[in-house]
């Protein structure tokens, strides 16, 4: 028990400093990024983020300390997922943070998307009335148990894997809005230039399916997100 003030304000900032540590790891960032999306199991989370499953292990460890994700045992399965909404809170305005005050974020994307169609920023107004209008055909191409978790409503799943086998059932007559699971997500990227290669209007918005929400565009949710795979042998 503290006896002091002094003691009490050490304590806090001790616990505090927990999320601080889980955070001051850019793997474990990505892991947050993806497991917002919808839960996932060790292996196929150490694929997702191109770790081996021992490293990825690791990493969730490290975030179940802290109380950033919590586990779920089905039988053999495990399954990962964040433990509260406002980890998708905090990971926002980290990276709004991020984009604010570091320059070198700004830079490393520009590169990226130089001389690729499609990518500039959308206006986020603009974009919703849009959106709200139905002027607009809006595509998700993320993972299937990802749009089941959650997905802006009215939107499209097309995962971007399946794309170029089912381009006859996009319109050529409205544009396409491709998202994914944000800024730093390549999938909605990819699936503008393979649209645009096949001659339909495609343009890359960057919004989380969070932003979309905090836009006020109405999201559908599930209760909770799917499984995506089996693992063995990690306690919850």
């Amino acid at each position: 028990m503290p006896e002091s003030g002094r003691d009490y304000k050490n304590a806090i900032y001790e616990q505090l400093a927990l999320v601080g540590k889980a955070l001051s790891s850019a793997p474990r960032l990505e892991m947050l990024d993806v497991l917002l999306q919808a839960g996932r199991t060790v292996e196929v989370l150490a694929a997702e983020v191109d770790m081996s499953v021992a490293n990825t292990s690791h990493h969730l460890q490290v975030l179940k300390r802290a109380r950033l994700v919590e586990a779920e045992r089905h039988g053999q399965f495990v399954t990962y997922r964040v433990a509260d909404p406002t980890v998708g809170e905090l990971l926002r305005a980290v990276r709004l943070l991020g984009e604010r005050r570091l320059s070198e974020i700004d830079r490393v994307t520009r590169e990226f998307l130089a001389d690729r169609e499609g990518m500039e920023v959308l206006d986020r107004q603009a974009l919703r009335e849009r959106i709200a209008d139905g002027d607009c055909l809006v595509l998700d191409v993320r993972p299937v148990e990802e749009y089941a978790a959650a997905h802006v409503a009215g939107a499209l799943s097309l995962p971007l894997e399946e794309l170029e086998r089912r381009l006859e059932e996009l319109p050529r007559d409205r544009q396409i809005v491709a998202y994914c699971r944000g800024p730093y997500c390549v999938l909605a990227a990819d699936a503008v230039e393979t649209l645009r290669r096949h001659g339909l209007d495609a343009v890359r918005a960057t919004e989380t399916v969070q932003d979309w929400r905090v836009l006020g565009v109405p999201v559908i949710a599930s209760a909770e997100a799917h499984p995506s795979g089996p693992t063995q042998g990690d306690d919850p």
